[in-house]
């Protein structure tokens, strides 16, 4: 038995892991906003799509090993859990530090259009109760597509921004040089990456270590883990005021994880799905509704609505842990 398998090796490695989490997000967040500033780009933009890839690497990484050893269950069900922690705890949770103003682009095409790909995924899968290889390519084409509009809104942004005097773009850029930027992001995703993951193993260490079923853990905090570079990342945007950035990091990720995770996964090897995850699927796309809705009626997202969108989290997952059965 390995120190990390004890009680106080686990705790060592979950301060260790946050601490990971905590500067990894704040050097990426530095980074991918620099660059952002660097090449005219909008925040929003840099979080639907660098930021986004970046901290959905732990999804990536569970669903395709997941894949590859034909549990695929694991595949579905980590990506849809995923996606509503996302909407609810993570955006929540930025709106208790500071009110989120949402763009109109963001109302009327990027939120709409994760929401579809919720649905496709609910409409492919009661289809032929499963997700399987040609399911996978038209993800993966939809993916395709969506990351070439992403780069067009880039396009088309940097070329208004040409527009502007030079010396009121050189005064928005941060001097911080190319090299370093790179390395902001990438040493940032990768202290992320393990510090998800050593965050993930000292939990489930300690929840198994007091008594909780490893179904339990399984619904909970692994599937929460997975997530919390969405979580820490998000919150470091929104305290940096790079409120577009922590917006889009969360949408960016849920088009991500269905799109290019389960499209991956499905190409791979075909993935049943049952009817457990078309009530998640569902689920994931009335609470879209909820948030959609609230950002439709005062274009922000308050604290109040953050307390709101943590409650309804909150009875999901008093509902999951009920209907799965966590006792041991």
């Amino acid at each position: 038995m390995s120190f990390f398998s004890t009680i106080p090796g686990a705790l060592i490695l979950l301060v260790v892991g946050f601490v990971f989490l905590i500067k990894g997000a704040d050097f990426f967040v530095e980074g991918a906003s620099a660059v952002a500033k660097k090449l005219h780009v909008p925040a929003l933009v840099i979080g639907m799509t660098i930021v986004a890839m970046g901290t959905s690497l732990p999804e990536l990484s569970v669903s395709v090993t997941a894949s590859l050893a034909n549990s695929n269950q694991l595949a579905i069900g980590n990506v849809i859990g995923s996606n509503i922690f996302n909407l609810m705890v993570v955006l929540g949770s930025c709106a208790l530090f500071s009110a989120l103003e949402v763009a109109d682009d963001t109302i009327k095409k990027d939120f709409p259009f994760s929401v579809a790909c919720a649905v496709a995924l609910m409409i492919m899968g009661l289809i032929g109760s499963s997700v399987g290889h040609l399911d996978g390519a038209i993800l993966l084409v939809a993916f395709a597509i969506f990351l070439g509009s992403m780069l067009m809104t880039a396009k088309n942004h940097r070329a208004h921004e040409a527009e502007l005097a030079e010396e009121d773009v050189e005064k928005e850029i941060v001097d911080i040089p190319t090299w370093l930027c790179i390395i902001y992001i990438v040493g940032g995703a990768v202290a992320i990456k393990f510090g998800g993951d050593w965050v993930v193993d000292s939990c489930t260490t300690l929840a198994l270590k007091f008594g909780m079923s490893e179904t339990l853990v399984g619904l909970t905090i692994v599937a929460l883990g997975t997530s919390l570079p969405e979580l820490v990342t998000s919150i470091v945007a929104a305290k940096k005021n790079e409120l577009d950035m922590a917006i889009g990091n969360v949408v960016g990720s849920n088009v991500f994880n269905i799109l290019l995770i389960l499209g991956t996964a499905g190409a791979i090897s075909p993935m049943t799905y049952l009817t457990v995850n078309a009530i998640d699927t569902l689920i994931l796309v009335a609470f879209s509704a909820v948030v959609w809705l609230m950002c439709l009626k005062k274009k922000n997202l308050n604290r109040a609505n953050g307390i709101i969108m943590l409650l309804l989290y909150v009875a999901y997952l008093a509902y999951i842990i009920v209907r799965d059965g966590g006792v041991a």
